[in-house]
């Protein structure tokens, strides 16, 4: 038999509404592109993605963050732009560990697996 082990990990907010997601491997690969790019629209057409979704994505990390993920500056004598901030860079370093960490945990596991 050929069997994999699958899995996803993320990080949720609570709040009296419940809960709500706020990094996963998606959102962390929209933050990379973002990082890459320094465009939302840039980053938004490298994941097939929507502007207004990818905009939506940005804005719910922000408002859940304690302090913003990414900001944006328009116009200026070099035009507008998208940055990472320090406390996004901070969550982009966690999770990525995080998620390795949770990658190396499934490997295991199924090495462990009954032959």
């Amino acid at each position: 038999m050929n069997l994999r082990i699958n899995g996803r990990i993320w990080l949720e907010t609570a709040s009296t509404d419940g809960t709500e997601r706020f990094m996963g491997i998606g959102r962390l690969e929209l933050l990379g592109h973002i990082q890459r790019t320094g465009s939302i629209n840039q980053a938004a057409k490298a994941m097939n993605m929507s502007y207004k979704r990818a905009w939506e994505l940005v804005h719910s990390m922000n408002t859940q963050a304690d302090t913003p993920l990414v900001t944006t500056q328009t116009g200026g004598e070099k035009g507008g732009g998208t940055i990472i901030t320090a406390e996004g860079e901070k969550y982009l370093s966690h999770y990525r560990a995080l998620h390795e960490r949770f990658e190396k945990f499934l490997a295991d596991e199924l090495a462990n697996l009954p032959a």
